[in-house]
């Protein structure tokens, strides 16, 4: 089992700080602590610069008459000494002279693949933007970051949702519960990007719509304690429980459960829908990961699993289907497991298991590249990049104090969100700018399109 909550944060500290407010941290400049640049020392002639600074220059500046014999001796002692030279400082030595020793149309085909080659990919190592999140419940097991396809992001703090808006940086409070229904567990975006998903700590369900800031529905009876995982299928609102309950809701209906999984002996902490949204992926704290398919669902009876995978050793939360492999999916193993594993989710095989050192928190795939973020606790607190499939490390960012339990990702698949228990929401610049497309080559007109017919 892992840590869930390890504090609880007094009500005057929400006073004291407001929450989503930018911190302005003193930046180092790129330029700070850069030394002028210093010449090549080895390469210079230090008589030969005295001489020119102090006699030689004034021969130039005020030239007298001279006999032709004391010009051609000043001419030859020139060339002797290697005197005829403009240049007091040297910054680099000659290069040598180039030996092609590879054929010419050899080194010209490599040329040409050094050139067409990507060139590799600038990750800032610090957070592009820091907000204050004060009253983030230190808990492993609940969801309470998202970020919505209409760009905005919200977060519960404490008993409270705020909507912070990421294109021009407004925030809004969006509801505070009452104490007896709260906090708030989780938050999930409907695909909309205007409905949003609420889970209670006394299992209530909440649906808002955001536009008109109005509580359209509460779904109850459905759980018997908080609900800390959410996630949707279109119009299907999936919840996962403290009861060990996975179950549909059909939001379009009066009478919203349409199916249940029941297949978890504790807490359901992760969910996630296939891209297809034929299959479901569930992490549970009883160490137990679950692959469901849509079409073994059944309202009459609970649906049985399509593959119970035992391999992680702790609370499995973070999970991840990849956006280029339909049947891959990556889970992450809680802090007595800390491992990251890759399953073939038609056969429920593992391709591979990777020791990442500390808790995994959350994952997240770069949608134009094949690479990997995770997030961690003790000890280094850090967002990991993995290049797949050879799970080599690309880069570590830090900043975060406390462990990074919540992350998100921006509607154009580059910025992340990431949310921790030192009570702060950093946003990273992980994933590069969103490639342009190119836009179709125009067809060849006509020619003399433009001028009238002869008939």
């Amino acid at each position: 089992m892992d840590a869930g909550s390890l504090s609880s944060v007094s009500a005057s500290k929400t006073k004291s700080r407001c929450p989503l407010q930018e911190q302005y941290l003193q930046k180092r400049n790129s330029r700070e602590n850069l030394d002028r640049f210093i010449p090549n020392r080895s390469a210079m002639d230090m008589d030969y610069a005295h001489y020119m600074l102090t006699e030689g220059r004034k021969g130039k500046e005020n030239p007298a008459v001279d006999s032709p014999s004391r010009e051609a001796y000043r001419k030859q002692l020139a060339e002797t000494f290697n005197m005829n030279r403009t240049r007091i400082l040297a910054f680099k030595n000659k290069p040598p002279t180039s030996v092609e020793a590879i054929p010419n149309d050899f080194s010209s085909s490599v040329h040409q693949q050094v050139k067409t080659a990507k060139p590799r990919r600038y990750i800032p190592q610090t957070s592009e933007r820091t907000l204050d999140a004060p009253d983030l419940v230190d808990d492993y097991y609940l969801n309470l970051l998202d970020w919505g396809s209409s760009n905005v992001l919200s977060i519960a703090l404490g008993s409270t949702v705020y909507l912070w808006d990421a294109s021009d940086g407004a925030t809004s409070e969006l509801v505070t519960v009452d104490e007896e229904h709260g906090p708030v567990t989780s938050v999930k975006w409907a695909p909309d990007g205007r409905h949003i998903a609420l889970g209670l700590n006394n299992s209530d369900v909440q649906l808002w719509d955001t536009m008109a800031n109005r509580l359209l529905r509460t779904m109850r009876g459905g759980h018997r304690s908080r609900v800390g995982a959410l996630d949707w299928n279109n119009h299907i609102l999936t919840t996962g429980g403290m009861d060990g309950q996975i179950i549909n809701n059909d939001v379009r209906v009066r009478a919203p459960i349409v199916d249940t999984y029941q297949g978890h002996h504790q807490e359901v902490c992760g969910l996630k829908w296939s891209a297809s949204g034929q299959q479901l992926a569930s992490g549970g704290n009883d160490n137990l990961l679950h692959i469901w398919d849509r079409s073994m669902a059944s309202s009459n009876t609970s649906t049985e699993w399509l593959h119970r995978l035992e391999d992680h050793t702790a609370a499995v939360k973070a999970l991840a289907w990849c956006p280029f492999q339909s049947n891959l999916l990556a889970s992450g193993g809680g802090g007595g497991d800390r491992s990251i594993k890759f399953w073939n989710t038609h056969t429920g095989a593992c391709l591979n298991s990777i020791d990442t050192g500390s808790q995994v928190c959350a994952l997240l795939w770069n949608k134009n590249e094949r690479e990997l973020l995770s997030s961690h606790g003790f000890t280094k607190n850090q967002l990991t990049l993995w290049k797949y499939p050879s799970m080599v490390k690309t880069a570590e960012l830090t900043g975060h104090t406390s462990r990074v339990l919540f992350m998100a990702q921006s509607p154009d698949g580059c910025t992340v969100a990431s949310a921790a228990g030192d009570e702060t929401l950093r946003f990273w610049n992980v994933f590069g700018t969103p490639e342009v497309a190119k836009p179709a080559p125009k067809a060849n007109p006509e020619p003399f399109a433009h001028l009238n017919r002869i008939r």
